[in-house]
This record gives C-alpha cells, sequence and structure tokens, in this order.
C-alpha cells in the first residue's frame, strides 16, 4: 500500500511536469535555455503589416493523455474493489478533461510581416500585441534555423 501511493505520488510529479512542459515562449524577451548561447542569423528590414492573432498550444494530445493517467493513478489509490475501479475510471476521464482544457489555452500573439533589406519577405508569428509594432519600424529578425524573432 505504502509503496502504491509512492508510485502514484512519482508519477503525479512527472505528469505535472510533463504538462509544465507543454508551454511555449516566443517571445522576442525571452530564451530557453538550449537557445542560450547558440549563434543567430540577423537581417534588418521594414515591417509592412502587423496583426493580432491567438496562439493555442499545439501538445493538445500529449496533455490529455497525460491528464488521463495521472487521474487514473490517482483514482486509484481510493477505495477498493468496484468503487475503486469507478474512482479510477472517474479520475482518468476528470484528468483527461483538465489536461485538455490546459493545453487548449491561447495567449495573444502578432503576426509581423518584414520586408528584409535582402529582398525577401517574412511574416513571423510571436507572443506579443499589435501596438508593439507599426508599419514602417525598422527592426531585427533573428534566427537560429528553429526559432525566428522580431525585435526592434
Amino acid at each position: 500500500m505504502k509503496q502504491t501511493k509512492i508510485i502514484v505520488g512519482a508519477a503525479l510529479v512527472l505528469g505535472i511536469a510533463a504538462l509544465s512542459g507543454c508551454a511555449t515562449h516566443n517571445n522576442p524577451n525571452t530564451f530557453t535555455r538550449s537557445e542560450a548561447g547558440r549563434a543567430q542569423h540577423v537581417e534588418t528590414g521594414t515591417v509592412t503589416a502587423v496583426r493580432a492573432v491567438q496562439i493555442q498550444n499545439d501538445s493538445r494530445g500529449v496533455a490529455t493523455a497525460t491528464g488521463a493517467v495521472l487521474g487514473g493513478l490517482a483514482g486509484s489509490t481510493v477505495g477498493g474493489g468496484r468503487g475503486q475501479t469507478a474512482a479510477t475510471v472517474g479520475g482518468a476521464v476528470a484528468g483527461g478533461a483538465a489536461g485538455n482544457a490546459v493545453a487548449g489555452t491561447t495567449r495573444p500573439g502578432v503576426e509581423v510581416t518584414v520586408q528584409l533589406e535582402s529582398g525577401r519577405t517574412m511574416a513571423v508569428v510571436q507572443e506579443g500585441t499589435p501596438d508593439q509594432f507599426r508599419v514602417g519600424d525598422q527592426v531585427r529578425v533573428s534566427s537560429d534555423g528553429v526559432t525566428t524573432r522580431v525585435s526592434r
């Protein structure tokens, strides 16, 4: 019994860590640990368009499955016999719904279209609001090949 509680506790901690890993940050002022020290290619250009967008987490299936597993594990520690089975199923359903809700959240974003000095046009979506950029602004577009950001 004590070993089961330890296993469930460890699974809950790992699940919370997995769900928190679903959050992403594309704010031009926020960098992940893996991005620090990575060389970036930088180009300059002029903003030609700005529009508000919503950024939705794209790891919805992972969060739903993780929530269902964690809910089922938590429910399995309640009661015994048929009551335990019902609690396990109920926990899995509730956990899956909670995981889906967490993953389904949106954040405000901005799509910035930039005419680069090289002649190319690039559109970048990142966290933020349209009032951060105006058409005609001179900006820097930096990219490490994976993440691209627009900044002043």
